[in-house]
């Protein structure tokens, strides 16, 4: 038994850093919430073109509320940079 035993070395990381990794990793999601603030940037353009056109209010508040929230979401990580100063 003792000359079966084999030494199991650990491979690096495909990226290296691990740092790195993670970096890549908040860069991956940050840019799936922009995809996802866009779209809804792009809902919210659509709903205020159609109160437009059907001359409602309250789906125009609708549109409005959601381009802002679009707005919001499509710059997170900016909005996150201004806060934390880095």
């Amino acid at each position: 038994m003792a000359v079966m035993i084999v030494p199991a070395l650990a491979a690096p990381a495909a990226g290296g850093d691990p740092l790195q990794i993670v970096s890549n990793l908040s860069d991956f999601i940050f840019s799936l919430i922009r995809a996802i603030g866009l779209i809804l940037l792009g809902f919210g353009i659509l709903q205020l073109g159609l109160s437009l056109k059907s001359h409602d209010p309250s789906q125009r508040a609708n549109g409005m509320l959601t381009i802002a929230g679009g707005i919001v979401i499509t710059f997170t990580k900016e909005i996150l940079t201004l806060i934390t100063g880095g």
